[in-house]
């Protein structure tokens, strides 16, 4: 007797008992194959606990989130580089380099001065 046609597809898309694990995306781009994505979200099953002792450490040493380690990891892995979170170079080439200058000082002494008349 032949199965019928939504039996089968839904045979298609699980993979065979013992075929390994998934990894399971959902969120906002889950199925969205072609477009734009936004945000994915993994569901990682079996993590061995050396592993997540590892991780969980990294992240506390560095100061950040379990979740922004994970990420790092997963682009390295990938061949990606992930963006920074609202870190900005483009003033470091001033950091430290202060000159006082008395021309400048003697020029804007006269916003120092308060006019009596104006605050009465």
């Amino acid at each position: 007797m032949d199965k019928p046609a939504s039996a089968t597809k839904a045979h298609q898309r699980r993979p065979a008992v013992g075929q390994g694990r998934r990894l399971q995306a959902t969120g906002t781009a889950a199925g969205t194959r072609g477009k734009h994505r936004a945000n994915v979200q993994y569901t990682v099953r079996d993590i061995p606990a050396h592993v997540d002792g590892a991780l969980r450490s990294k992240a506390r040493q560095e100061g950040k989130s379990l979740n922004r380690v994970l990420c790092e990891a997963l682009a390295k892995e990938a061949g990606v580089s992930v963006p920074s979170q609202a870190l900005h170079h483009d003033l470091d080439h001033l950091a430290g380099r202060w000159e006082d200058d008395p021309a400048f000082d003697q020029a804007v002494a006269a916003q120092n001065q308060i006019d009596e008349s104006l605050w009465r």
